[in-house]
């Protein structure tokens, strides 16, 4: 087993006013050249939104990209003609391909959004841009992995143009859970959103992550009730 801690203060700070984002990997002005990416995962960031405040339109090209609300409204437009509002304990993804302009907005005028902004490589270039988005079950997730995300559009959760899968677990205090890898060559970026938990010995708080591969499986134990989300990538 190969492991890499990531602790939630090691990540990059951006505070714009309107925008406070906590970055995982190099992202704009913020550049560590030891945490550039994790396999095909390349972009975590934990970003707070003002009231009315967003990102305005913008492009994007050959990625995969992932939206998870954690509180509040989220208003996306796109140039593909879609335009729909993603809440907490939904997910949103978009294949940006040959290329989509898009806006995300905080879809209230008094009370700030929170959402993780994941980007994923894709395997193929130039595909067609698609968007879809997905209201989860959270019974779906107590105390068990919930598939939310997989390469196949007949599974369970969203799908992208990449061997990737994600999986959300809302874990009690002192349970403790295995997460099987889909395929042994890749690895799991293990990423608490809320709680405390301690993965094969590692202590990891909240925002803490650990990156493991080399392994089939591997398990970990919730010191607190804990929120979990495990991104599976391919690692060449």
């Amino acid at each position: 087993m190969k492991t890499k801690l990531f602790a939630a203060d090691s990540r990059g700070f951006a505070d714009h006013g309107w925008l406070k984002s906590s970055h995982s990997f190099s992202f704009a002005s913020y550049f560590n050249p030891d945490q550039m990416n994790f396999g095909a995962l390349r972009v975590l960031n934990d970003d707070w939104v003002a009231p009315s405040m967003g990102f305005g339109t913008h492009g994007h090209r050959d990625m995969e990209i992932i939206s998870i609300p954690l509180s509040g409204d989220l208003k996306h437009r796109d140039n593909m003609g879609n335009e729909t509002i993603i809440r907490s304990g939904d997910i949103q993804v978009m294949s940006a391909g040959s290329g989509v302009e898009h806006s995300e907005m905080n879809a209230s005028a008094s009370e700030p959004v929170a959402f993780l902004q994941i980007w994923i490589f894709p395997k193929v270039k130039n595909v067609t841009p698609r968007y879809d988005q997905l209201t989860l079950k959270a019974e779906d997730s107590t105390n068990r992995w919930q598939q939310i995300l997989s390469p196949n559009k007949e599974d369970e959760g969203v799908w992208i143009h990449q061997d990737a899968f994600m999986h959300l677990n809302h874990l009690d205090a002192q349970g403790s859970t295995t997460y099987k890898l889909k395929n042994a060559a890749n690895g799991v970026y293990l990423f608490v959103i809320e709680g405390e938990v301690i993965v094969e010995g590692e202590k990891l708080g909240k925002r803490g992550a650990i990156g493991i591969s080399e392994v089939a499986q591997f398990t970990l134990s919730a010191q607190t009730n804990a929120k979990l989300l495990a991104i599976e990538v391919p690692m060449a």
